[in-house]
């Protein structure tokens, strides 16, 4: 029997309708899922967005502030998709009312931040889920039980890379994700967290790591309005661009393999070039997000000039069959989500955690934390 789960979104930019669609989704591609999320509440500061929000997806009640929602009965579970600097608040506010929470990454500013969360949603005895959705997709699934079968022999090493221009363009406005104080660790935060998860996912714990840092784009201008998304800005006061755009990293392994993880936002010609290189004593995986369908693979006992095959995924990798009937057919990034969002559902249903937790958090937070401190040391240093 199907019971219902009173949900809630709090934060209405994209990533909040992200959200909202994949709770909308999740009974057509997971229909015996026993438990279906009901949208009874939607908040956003901004007036009129949660309004909107509640009349485009049919939320019960819209609100702006989003203590309402965590004092409202009818909501079981919440999405948190707030910008960085509130996360921590929101977070454990909604984990201490007994919802469940499943909060967008990298849950917070520092690693005691997305501490204070897991410790919140801990002791609340509630499940917390975490934004990492790129481990979602079937391709990776497969390239990790590959690696974990032996199918590419010991891992030597792997290139994480995550390059984008969102903001690349020197008229974006300087919104909260450039501020040190609400936006963390910029780059680092927005994009390498994935690339942190990526790597722990499918290769284990970093024992060590080197990083550098840098700010390309200096100074942008204040937007005069509420913005969503990376909105651009022009005329107003210029202000300084406090945190990150740009990361590399060097990673050693607890196994011995080592790594390169690279991550820009200001990255001209780049658009979601998302993507991994993992090689082994007798082969490689090789995976680029804009494909995602697709794996690169190259196994066998040749090991100079061994050919590169492509690997097309389709039902029985990963969640791929809640989506397409036969290989080849193209998935998206908010499929993605929608698997995010039957894990989390699957964990509440079940009492069990699925798919990336609050530990998953701390851990990609404790190796952020790590590469500033490396930056600002220029030495090697571990993680904690």
């Amino acid at each position: 029997m199907v019971s219902t789960l009173g949900v809630a979104v709090v934060g209405f930019g994209w990533m909040g309708r992200v959200h909202t669609q994949a709770y909308i989704r999740l009974p057509h591609h997971f229909p015996r899922l026993s438990v279906r999320p009901e949208l009874v509440a939607v908040a956003d500061e901004v007036p009129g967005r949660a309004e909107e929000a509640a009349e485009r997806y049919g939320f019960a009640t819209a609100v702006r502030d989003w203590r309402e929602v965590a004092a409202d009965p009818r909501v079981q579970a919440v999405s948190i998709a707030a910008p960085n600097f509130l996360h921590r608040e929101i977070g454990v506010a909604m984990a201490r009312a007994g919802k469940h929470i499943w909060i967008e990454k990298p849950v917070g500013l520092t690693a005691d931040d997305a501490r204070e969360v897991a410790g919140a949603v801990a002791e609340a005895g509630v499940q917390g889920a975490v934004g990492f959705n790129y481990r979602n997709a079937p391709a990776v699934q497969t390239a990790r039980a590959m690696i974990a079968a032996g199918e590419i022999g010991a891992v030597t090493h792997a290139r994480i890379r995550l390059f984008s221009d969102y903001a690349a363009h020197p008229e974006g406005a300087l919104t909260w994700r450039y501020e040190r104080a609400r936006g963390g660790s910029g780059v680092l935060g927005d994009l390498a967290s994935h690339g942190v998860d990526l790597a722990r996912f499918l290769l284990g714990e970093i024992d060590t790591l080197t990083a550098d840092t840098a700010v390309f784009v200096p100074e942008r201008a204040r937007p005069t309005g509420a913005t969503a998304g990376h909105t651009r800005a022009t005329g107003g006061e210029l202000g300084p661009v406090e945190n990150e755009d740009y990361v590399s990293c060097l990673l050693r392994f607890a196994s011995g393999a080592r790594g390169v993880l690279e991550a820009c936002r200001v990255s001209v010609g780049e658009q979601n070039t998302y993507g991994f290189e993992i090689h082994g004593t007798k082969g490689a995986v090789f995976w680029d997000f804009r494909r995602m369908g697709e794996l690169g693979v190259s196994r066998g006992s040749a090991y100079q000039d061994q050919p590169v095959s492509t690997v097309y995924i389709g039902p029985g990798h990963g969640e791929y069959a809640a989506f397409q009937p036969g290989s080849a057919n193209s998935m998206g990034y908010d499929d993605l989500k929608v698997i995010e969002a039957y894990h989390f559902m699957r964990s509440i249903a079940e009492g069990t955690a699925h798919g990336a937790t609050l530990d998953d958090a701390v851990h990609s937070a404790t190796v952020l934390d790590a590469m500033t401190r490396s930056a600002d040391l220029g030495t090697w240093v571990s993680p904690g």
